[in-house]
């Protein structure tokens, strides 16, 4: 009995070690499909790879072509208007919140009690000084006062008699000073009561614009009753203000000042007339009065300004539009405009020092130097070494065309 098992496996070895030869004369000459895999997938890696390849010399090619035409490309010109950094003096000023307060200013009350028996009190009016504006009863006043005068001119008349008698010795000369006394008391008496009536005539004391009033005919008032304020009309009105101890002690009488009034548009020009000699221990602040002209058509009496005064020496400084100056990470900052190492017009990042703003131009107080060109309307699209038309040189090459 044969061995099954050997003659199984026989054929299977054969198989494995037949060459390609044996192969192709086997009917259908198809190699095995291992092998056939093999060579696939080598095809499939083999074209893989050489895509690749193409793709990225098509690549470079492109990268190439992209360079040679930004480096044949003209490089873009940014075009901006300039001016030139003026010079200009400046001192350092400081800011103080004032009070405006009239040259003349009073509350009218009544010096005597009394019944209301005029009133002239309209609020706003402009009165001129004398006006009547309150006047109480003096009807008793009036009745005494003509009692007064009777007696007054008895006296005199006794005192011209006796001194007619004394001549021939009827009468004493103690009896002449007598009847001089009595004429002097009446004479007194009238006056006092003359002084009464007119104590309860209420008069505008200089010219001056009426405040609000709460007085009507008929109405009695206490001794002291608030009657109305009175503000002067002037032609110059007083500021009030406080600054620090280190800068009141610099201001000199006779320094200007600037009065600004919110939503006045025009300041008004003072002068300090007076500097306390004594500063607030609280706050360390010394009170100082100014006096602005024009007071008629300034601020009102009472109303808060803002003042503005020159603190510590003049100094060099130079101004440019405010457009010239950009705000940064780093600080503040202008654009130079100045030829460059290639000889064209240049950008330049310059970092300065601002100061305050004056109308439509700001102050530089370091950085920039006086005749410089900077770079004004039109500096937002700049940068760093960027190149630059000027519009005006454009404008002008455009005219000689």
């Amino acid at each position: 009995m044969r061995d099954r098992s050997h003659e199984e496996t026989a054929p299977a070895i054969d198989a494995v070690s037949e060459s390609p030869a044996d192969a192709k004369a086997r009917p259908g000459g198809r190699l095995p499909r291992n092998r056939r895999g093999w060579i696939a997938s080598s095809s499939l890696l083999v074209t893989v790879l050489a895509t690749g390849a193409g793709l990225a010399a098509w690549k470079v090619a492109s990268i190439r072509e992209a360079d040679a035409a930004a480096t044949s490309k003209p490089e873009p010109a940014e075009s901006v208007a300039v001016a030139v950094a003026k010079p200009r003096d400046h001192r350092e000023t400081v800011t103080s919140i004032g009070t405006v307060l009239a040259m003349r200013s009073v509350t009218l009350r009544n010096e005597i009690a009394g019944t209301v028996s005029e009133v002239a009190l309209s609020p706003g009016q402009i009165v001129e000084a004398g006006t009547v504006l309150v006047r109480l009863d003096v009807s008793v006043e009036k009745a005494e006062l003509q009692a007064q005068q009777a007696q007054a001119a008895l006296a005199r008349t006794l005192l011209r008699r006796s001194q007619q008698a004394q001549k021939i010795r009827a009468v004493s000369a103690m009896e002449v000073d007598r009847a001089g006394a009595e004429r002097d008391v009446a004479v007194a008496q009238i006056a006092r009561t003359q002084a009464v009536i007119a104590r309860k005539t209420i008069r505008a004391p200089f010219r001056a614009r009426v405040g609000l009033a709460d007085v009507h005919r008929g109405q009695y008032l206490e001794t002291g009753t608030v009657l109305t304020t009175l503000q002067g009309i002037d032609d110059s009105a007083h500021v009030d203000f406080t600054v620090a101890q280190r800068v009141a002690a610099g201001l000199r009488k006779g320094d200007d000042v600037r009065v600004s009034v919110t939503g006045d548009d025009t300041p008004h020009t003072g002068t300090i007339i007076a500097v306390d000699a004594r500063v607030d221990p609280a706050t360390r602040n010394a009170s100082v009065r100014a006096r602005i002209e024009g007071g008629s058509d300034g601020p009102a009496p009472g109303a808060s300004v803002r003042v503005e005064v020159q603190d510590g020496p003049s100094r060099s400084a130079v101004v440019v539009p405010v457009g010239a100056v950009r705000k940064g990470p780093a600080g503040d900052h202008v654009f130079v405009i100045a030829r460059g190492e290639d000889g064209r017009t240049r950008a330049r990042v310059r970092p300065v020092q601002s100061g305050p703003v004056l109308d439509d131009e700001v102050l530089i107080l370091g950085g920039l130097s006086a005749g410089e060109r900077v770079a004004a309307a039109g500096s937002f699209k700049l940068r760093e070494a960027a190149l630059v038309a000027v519009a005006e040189e454009l404008a002008a090459a455009g005219e000689a065309r």
